[in-house]
């Protein structure tokens, strides 16, 4: 019997063979390169290690919840980057914490609107490196709406001692400079920020002095007992209505009887003593909080003062002179649209804040489209895109 002929390898499967057997061996090499460790573990989020003892995880008087205050923040967090060392405590990392309420919106297109706000978000953590917590869930039950964001940035805190700040955005707030990092050397000295004006807080005393819907503070212990001090003033605290009383007294513009989270804000900067007072940065040399009716009609304005423009968002010159309308908004934010529910301000005419949030949205789209050649050419409307030429 004829033996079956056995055909010999082609050349270009051995080379196929030999190429797949050097990416084999090539892949775990490349694990232990920088590049490659970047690409699994973005900058705010580097590999995990085994701990080599007991946390303040381990401690059962550490709480993540606002019931039981937690002290020596600063020797636990300490203590751990200790145990972490691919974690540098000298690094300024940001983490990004925002959020909405856990049912559908009442709003045909609030849920569409949220999505939206919150991919705009994402955008702006994933192109400057910072991590991101979406929450829609109440960590305490009586801290609810505006009151939600004190008790999430808390167990934050706990979750992420990696975190040297905490950037609390607001649902209804939008990055519109992709590029703007925050100066924070300049807060070298202080544990929070905040947009505002400071001759109308300590002077005018008014309740809209301040946004408390943007804000950084610093992951720390006195950060910690800040929150717990604002946080007594809000619905969880039996002085709720004394504290909603209060404020009417004190800030002779607030017009709505409960205590809120703004107004509490600016009264412990008034009458909180220099405690609170020297340790929070009232900021408003750049956009931190852009109020939406001066700048939604202004974007195409924006568009043509090209890269520079883009890519600054300080006022020229800074200081708190600068004119409003120099300014390249970081934050614009839709305060009062309620795109949720759709009950807006009854000050804004018709559909304006509709209008106004698509405008931003497109506007902050732009900057991330263009990197892939895409741009929307007409801002109040999203499903439209042109490819950009190379050049």
């Amino acid at each position: 019997m004829a033996k079956p002929i056995q055909k010999k390898p082609s050349n270009c499967f051995k080379t196929c063979v030999t190429a797949a057997a050097s990416l084999l061996l090539f892949i775990p090499m490349l694990t232990f390169a920088d590049p490659w460790l970047r690409l699994l573990y973005p900058r705010s989020d580097p590999p995990p290690a085994e701990s080599k003892g007991p946390t303040f995880y381990d401690d059962p008087d550490t709480s993540y919840t606002t019931d039981n205050p937690i002290t020596d923040w600063d020797e636990k967090r300490g203590a751990w980057f200790k145990q972490h060392p691919q974690f540098s405590q000298s690094e300024n990392r940001i983490f990004v914490i925002t959020g909405s309420q856990s049912s559908p919106c009442s709003n045909p297109s609030g849920d569409h609107f949220l999505l939206r706000f919150f991919k705009n978000k994402v955008d702006y953590c994933r192109i400057n490196g910072y991590g991101i917590f979406y929450n829609n869930a109440f960590l305490h039950p009586k801290m609810r709406s505006y009151w939600a964001k004190i008790p999430v940035i808390r167990a934050a805190m706990v979750a992420h001692p990696e975190a040297e700040w905490l950037f609390w955005v607001d649902s209804d707030a939008i990055f519109t400079n992709m590029d703007f990092k925050v100066p924070l050397e300049r807060y070298k000295d202080h544990n929070m920020v905040v947009h505002g004006w400071e001759d109308m807080i300590y002077k005018k005393k008014s309740w809209v002095s301040l946004n408390a819907g943007v804000f950084l503070i610093r992951n720390c212990q006195w950060s910690m007992e800040f929150l717990d001090t604002w946080g007594e003033m809000g619905p969880k605290s039996p002085r709720f209505v004394r504290w909603g009383e209060t404020l009417r007294e004190t800030l002779k513009d607030k017009a709505f009887p409960n205590s809120d989270d703004q107004s509490a804000l600016v009264y412990l900067l008034v009458k909180g003593g220099r405690r609170w007072r020297e340790k929070i940065y009232v900021e408003n040399g750049y956009s931190l909080h852009g109020y939406w009716i001066g700048i939604v009609g202004r974007f195409e304005e924006m568009g043509r003062k090209g890269e520079v423009g883009r890519r600054h968002a300080e006022v020229e010159g800074g200081g708190e002179a600068a004119d409003e309308k120099e300014r390249w908004p970081f934050v614009t934010h839709f305060t009062g649209c309620q795109p949720c529910s759709g009950e807006h301000n009854e000050a804004y005419e018709g559909d304006s804040c509709t209008v106004g949030m698509e405008r931003a949205l497109n506007f902050a789209d732009n900057q991330v489209l263009r990197n892939y050649g895409f741009v929307h050419p007409d801002l109040g409307n999203v499903s439209i895109v042109t490819p950009l030429p190379f050049y």
